[in-house]
């Protein structure tokens, strides 16, 4: 099959072959990685610049293309489409490729070749959604593996640390999308990281990693609890920090948001469905509860000790959980009740807009069958004999227990009865579980989740605060 326009034929990709003469090409593009720079072996102390990325045409055929050149030429053509977008391509060159050498760090393609642009004969242009055939825009919903070849995200976790290092597929829902966050490398250059919770009928947190542009930017454009997407080949990895299986996107990844299959569908309904019934965010709980497992939580830190660990540049990206012997100094539970407790939607269990008292998440379910119910969210200050750390975020259970109380007990009590519940916690020292993680648009910079807030057990703190103090004089000797 050949596309075709007023101006111009383009030839099919799987018609492609090294003896035509100045083909043209048309095709969506389905994948595409960063802009890099490499020493020009050529021309000693310069650099050439290099990006690939994926087209496709049919359901069945799709096939590599890579830009070589100039940085100002690269980086040009690179920011002027996105995946998504549609290209027609003008004389490139086809290429045989080597697959067992290419293949390991590029998409598998159906195709024997590979597309090579090159900035004086090869012109790219770039065509809108709205201006594409509708044939290319429904290519951008289809996986290009067997939809029927992944790992269910409990499959992942079961078979645990015998899949780390493998490529495999994912075909999961979108629960959350992080912040991207920037750094600096070792070596100077410029990087970024986004993470992504997905989930499925097995499985309710996975993490996925995104450390290149091109996905994180994708993956900005994800709906959480409605976006589905289907990850190929992305590497499974047992997280020793964190002891979880994690999937990080690679240069030979292409993701397809929201697949047009079967077994997508079937996916599609269990997040409708689960909103609906509650059922999402009861996992979500039994789930959180699971997996931060306090017993794990050994490491103990004083206020400031945590405070220099948060500014390590080789942890700003992971979170850091531990406990501190400390008291809480601030809790302002006794004076407005709307500023220590949140309505939350009691079809989906999410924080529903304070303005309008409506869940912008479900707004497509009857009004009649919405309501709300009252949940912790407290802001507290944890302080010790070398500092405090403020606004820690103190919310749902975990206040709950903290307090000894319900929200329901709680909203039922006088203004005295308030105050005197708050000074059974405040300033007793306290055996507080913890999970930090840097956050930007948080005021101090780090958002402090108390896992756990118990009175502590008075033998237990001043011994394990000896044993840390007298650990650290014989470090400084």
């Amino acid at each position: 099959m050949a596309y075709s326009s007023s101006t111009q034929d383009f030839v099919a990709l799987s018609d492609l072959h090294p003896s035509l003469a100045r083909p043209n090409v048309i095709g969506v593009v389905i994948g595409k990685t960063d802009v890099r720079g490499f020493p020009d072996r050529k021309n000693i102390g310069s650099e050439r610049y290099t990006f690939s990325f994926t087209i496709r045409d049919s359901p069945t055929y799709f096939i590599n293309v890579n830009s070589w050149g100039r940085e100002e030429y690269i980086r040009s053509l690179s920011e002027s489409f996105r995946v998504g977008d549609c290209v027609t391509i003008e004389n490139p060159l086809i290429q045989s490729k080597e697959a067992e050498r290419e293949e390991k760090f590029n998409p598998v393609t159906p195709s024997g070749y590979k597309l090579i642009l090159s900035e004086n004969h090869s012109v790219v242009r770039t065509f809108s959604c709205y201006e594409m055939d509708t044939k290319l825009l429904s290519l951008l919903h289809l996986p290009v593996k067997d939809p029927q070849d992944y790992y269910s995200l409990g499959d992942i976790i079961a078979n645990g640390q015998s899949l780390d290092g493998r490529i495999l597929n994912l075909l999961a829902a979108v629960m959350s999308v992080g912040e991207p966050k920037y750094f600096m490398t070792s070596d100077k250059r410029k990087g970024q990281r986004c993470e992504v919770k997905l989930y499925d009928e097995t499985e309710m947190s996975f993490p996925i990693v995104c450390w290149d542009n091109e996905s994180i930017q994708l993956a900005q454009s994800w709906i959480p609890r409605e976006t589905v997407i289907f990850a190929s080949d992305v590497r499974i990895n047992f997280d020793k920090f964190r002891n979880c299986m994690t999937a990080t996107v690679i240069s030979k990844t292409i993701i397809t948001t929201n697949p047009e299959t079967a077994e997508a569908n079937v996916l599609f309904s269990f997040i409708k469905e689960s909103a609906q019934s509650g059922g999402l965010y009861d996992k979500m709980m039994q789930q959180s509860k699971d997996s931060v497992n306090l017993e794990t939580i050994v490491d103990v830190y004083t206020v400031e000790q945590l405070k220099v660990k948060a500014l390590q540049s080789d942890v700003k990206l992971e979170p850091i959980y531990g406990v501190i012997y400390g008291y809480i100094s601030t809790l302002n539970i006794d004076d407005n009740a709307s500023k220590v407790v949140r309505n939350r939607c009691s079809t989906c269990r999410f924080i529903v807009n304070e303005m309008s008292n409506t869940c912008t998440f479900c707004s497509d379910i009857s009004s009649d069958l919405k309501s709300t119910f009252a949940s912790f969210e407290i802001l507290v200050d944890v302080t010790d004999h070398t500092g405090t750390l403020y606004s820690c975020y103190l919310s749902d259970c975990v206040a709950e227990e903290a307090l000894g109380c319900t929200v329901q007990e709680f909203l039922t009590l006088a203004e005295d009865k308030k105050t005197a519940l708050k000074w059974q916690l405040l300033l007793e020292r306290s055996k507080i579980y913890f999970k930090v993680t840097l956050s930007p648009s948080w005021r101090t910079g780090m958002k402090v989740n108390v896992l756990s807030c118990k009175l502590a057990d008075p033998i237990e703190a001043s011994q394990t605060l000896l044993r840390k103090e007298t650990g650290n004089k014989r470090l400084c000797h």
